[in-house]
């Protein structure tokens, strides 16, 4: 497991300046990896803050892009959970936590989905996307949802590294879970009082 968590290091350490002399199409890419088949927790994040702080008259423009690489690498793990990813989730996960999941986006429908994309890091969001794609959720609810979850989180971040700087990397990392966490609260409220 060492080898692998060394590898990985690396390869954050070395996509970070790649992305940055790329910008916003750099960004895409970094959140089309991480949302995908590899995990690069909070580059997307730090990456948006430090190119918003840059260049802050492109702020919409990293937000929107690193939504659009994160819901498209979402939308290609999905796609092949679709496909059959039931068999790859019962051997890495547990029968019963594989029928929670499964009961969860029965009942929540887009919540499961919404809420679990606006947490950060270490929140698994993979396994929700799969889970999507394994319990046949409609393409155009998941890529709906994802949008809406990911967007809020990611045009969020760049907004406030627009408005705030370079104190926003510290504002994020210090505050973004509990953001996140209220943010998800609310939603799950307000859902729940317009299906009542």
């Amino acid at each position: 497991m060492q080898p692998l968590a060394g590898f990985l290091k690396q390869l954050v350490e070395w996509i970070k300046p790649v992305a940055l002399s790329l910008g916003g199409p750099g960004l895409f890419l970094v959140a089309f990896l991480d949302s995908s088949f590899l995990s690069l927790p909070e580059v997307s994040d730090i990456l948006i803050v430090v190119l918003t702080v840059q260049h802050p008259a492109r702020w919409l423009y990293y937000g929107l892009l690193t939504t659009a690489g994160s819901v498209l690498g979402c939308f290609a793990l999905y796609s092949l959970a679709r496909k059959g990813g039931e068999a790859f989730l019962r051997r890495w996960f547990s029968d019963s936590h594989v029928q929670r999941g499964l009961r969860i986006f029965q009942k929540y429908g887009l919540l499961a989905i919404i809420v679990p994309s606006l947490l950060p890091p270490p929140t698994p969001f993979k396994i929700f996307v799969l889970l999507a794609g394994v319990a046949r959720v409609r393409r155009s609810t998941f890529l709906l949802a994802a949008t809406v979850g990911r967007g809020i989180r990611y045009v969020g971040e760049a907004w406030l590294a627009y408005a705030y700087g370079d104190h926003a990397i510290d504002y994020i990392r210090e505050n973004l879970p509990t953001v996140s966490l209220w943010l998800a609260v609310a939603l799950s409220e307000g859902w729940s009082r317009t299906i009542l």
